[in-house]
């Protein structure tokens, strides 16, 4: 089953996120994002491909019986370099393009088993997933000037009748609830339940997941991307790459004419990529950390904050922090609170709001006079 870890969810961040990526990349409509800010999950329709946790920028979702990251670990120690859905994934559209590209460079040649496509019911989104992921894939590793190779091959891989596993089935579950086994099997009930109950669950934020919004958290796919690329020999040329091509991380630019220094895009990012000082003085970027959720061009009002057209490859193996503006820092004419601004302020940003709703009321027209 599919499962949900509110906290890491970038709609959690802020209202203002438009981040659908799960329930676009569904193939059965499992996953609706709608009127509540947490995506619902109709878990009795979910066939547990984990597409959408492949899509997930902040690995919020994820399968209970399959891990990634496991999976990467397993799969850079086995001879074998075939990946099907027949022998060592639930689905192909399971593994992102992150881990793609970091088992590829380690292995140096990757296969796709592509035979059971054509006859799966969920083919429809995932076969195309897997085919956007081995182009990004590609493309990425020939512009690192990397020989690893990535091919899709219909070989309709089975496993043979003394590997296959025994699938359990409804009645083999209920007959192995025993005392030792009474806290797993409560669990893999509710689990039951839950599949049998047609209908959208909808997750909110408890307690314990607001106090974990405000941590900045590296994801686990992006820590082993750092890890293979540390691993391989850099490229000869760094190549410049159209931003549109990549999918999971960018390069960002600020207009300095309409960034208000709000402060809100370092204050919702996810992974610290965007940064400031302990004045609120600038805002620097780390495009290495950035996974492009695109929740700080969400909650940025003027759209000052916008992706850059390309991406330098640079930033793979020699990871640089940019700074892409510098404020001015003032104490405030009425407060006295010391404030960051790209303009020729003299007032804080609450006192300003304040003024302008105190002169609406008396009809005076005109800006704040020192």
């Amino acid at each position: 089953m599919i499962q949900l870890k509110a906290s890491r969810c970038v709609r959690s961040l802020s209202k203002e996120s438009e981040c659908n990526k799960c329930e676009v990349i569904c193939p059965t409509a499992a996953i609706v994002v709608g009127g509540n800010p947490l995506p619902s999950i109709n878990f009795s329709a979910c066939v547990g491909c984990g597409a959408c946790d492949s899509v997930c920028p902040n690995e919020a979702l994820y399968l209970d019986d399959f891990s990634t990251t496991d999976f990467f670990f397993n799969y850079i120690e086995d001879s074998d370099n075939l990946i099907s859905c027949r022998k060592n994934v639930p689905c192909i559209a399971a593994l992102n393009i992150e881990n793609i590209i970091s088992m590829a460079l380690l292995k140096k040649e990757m296969i796709f088993d592509m035979g059971h496509c054509d006859e799966c019911a969920i083919a429809h989104k995932c076969k195309a997933q897997i085919e956007k992921n081995y182009e990004e894939a590609s493309y990425i590793l020939e512009a690192m000037q990397s020989s690893a190779v990535i091919k899709l091959e219909n070989i309709k891989y089975e496993k043979t009748d003394d590997s296959k596993e025994q699938s359990s089935t409804r009645r083999e579950f209920f007959s192995k609830v025993n005392l030792k086994g009474a806290i797993k099997s409560k669990i893999e009930f509710e689990k039951e339940i839950q599949k049998a109950t047609d209908e959208l669950v909808e997750h909110t934020l408890q307690k314990s997941d607001i106090a974990l919004l405000k941590q900045k958290r590296i994801t686990d796919r992006r820590k082993l991307f750092f890890t293979a690329l540390k691993r391989v020999e850099k490229p000869s040329i760094y190549h410049i790459i159209e931003s549109d091509e990549l999918t999971f991380t960018s390069m960002k630019v600020v207009d300095e004419s309409t960034c208000t220094a709000c402060q809100m895009c370092y204050r919702v990012c996810p992974t610290g990529a965007l940064s400031s000082d302990i004045k609120n003085s600038k805002i620097e970027f780390d495009p290495f950390l950035c996974i492009k959720c695109h929740i700080c061009h969400d909650v940025c009002e003027p759209e000052a904050i916008t992706l850059s057209q390309t991406y330098r490859v640079k930033e793979f193996f020699e990871p640089a922090v940019q700074n892409l503006i510098t404020f001015k820092v003032r104490r405030c004419d009425e407060c006295n609170v010391i404030f960051s601004t790209n303009s020729s302020d003299k007032l804080c940003y609450r006192c300003k709001a304040e003024d302008e709703e105190a002169r609406e009321l008396w009809g005076i027209k005109g800006d704040y006079v020192t």
